[in-house]
């Protein structure tokens, strides 16, 4: 059998860490994770990580590194999934929304997804990326793919649907918007409070249908920062009755 490398006992360390972090969720935090622990769990002496980090402190902040940069799928691959057979705007905003709210409050109501741990203990970790320049750095670089892979996915969208962008914004600052908005709502669920829900009968002063309140917000956002291509479509929409989504 080969020898085990510096890097593979680092990968080896890091990983059972994390493992515990996805187990205990973001109220552990990193400095909960006893570096002696670690080491028992996976049958190493405490030289083999002393070789690696010169204290705990080293280890933890890697550990917090390594739990930002963590990724079980691509950041829109849940929303993908659940928008895929929206036939309008307001069908998009409605599903997306409603999965993110949902993967957020499964951070307490299936303790064992690791889906929702992943998510709410990175946001948790980089609420406090302060600490290390390192961890800033890794919490920026996620912050960035999420941005990206976003902006990329509501162009499509809005190339789909008819929409443009209202001048002079771009979609990378829409993405920002609901980034922080999602993130603040993901906050919110991980302290343990239900999300408002609401049924939009025909004739109210809202678009139609099951709404939360992400969803309401988002379909705000959506008006003030897109436009039909196409004028007589939102001629059409307000003379419906409906505001231009």
């Amino acid at each position: 059998m080969a020898r085990r490398t510096a890097d593979d006992t680092r990968r080896l360390l890091l990983d059972a860490g994390l493992q515990l972090l996805l187990e205990r969720g973001a109220s552990a935090g990193v400095q909960h994770i006893r570096l002696q622990e670690v080491l028992r769990n996976v049958g190493l002496t405490t030289g083999a990580a002393y070789r690696i980090w010169a204290d705990q402190t080293e280890y933890h902040r890697d550990l917090a590194i390594a739990m930002v940069r963590l990724r079980f799928a691509s950041p829109t691959a849940n929303v993908a999934a659940a928008i895929a057979d929206a036939a309008s705007m307001d069908d998009v905003i409605r599903a997306a929304t409603r999965e993110h709210v949902s993967n957020a409050e499964l951070f307490h109501l299936e303790p064992e997804s690791r889906a929702s741990h992943a998510f709410t203990t990175a946001l948790a970790l980089r609420t406090a990326a302060g600490a290390w320049p390192e961890l800033r750095e890794a919490s920026a670089q996620r912050h960035a793919e999420s941005v990206a892979a976003y902006a990329a996915m509501y162009a499509e969208l809005m190339e789909g649907f008819g929409y443009r962008m209202r001048t002079p914004l771009t979609v990378d600052d829409f993405a920002e918007v609901l980034a922080a908005l999602g993130e603040g709502f993901a906050v919110r669920a991980a302290e343990g409070l239900i999300h408002p829900t609401y049924e939009i009968a025909e004739g109210d002063e809202l678009a139609p249908g099951q709404w939360s309140l992400f969803g309401l917000a988002v379909r705000a956002l959506a008006d003030s920062f897109f436009v039909p291509k196409d004028p007589s479509a939102a001629e059409a929409a307000t003379g419906s009755g409906q505001e231009p989504s």
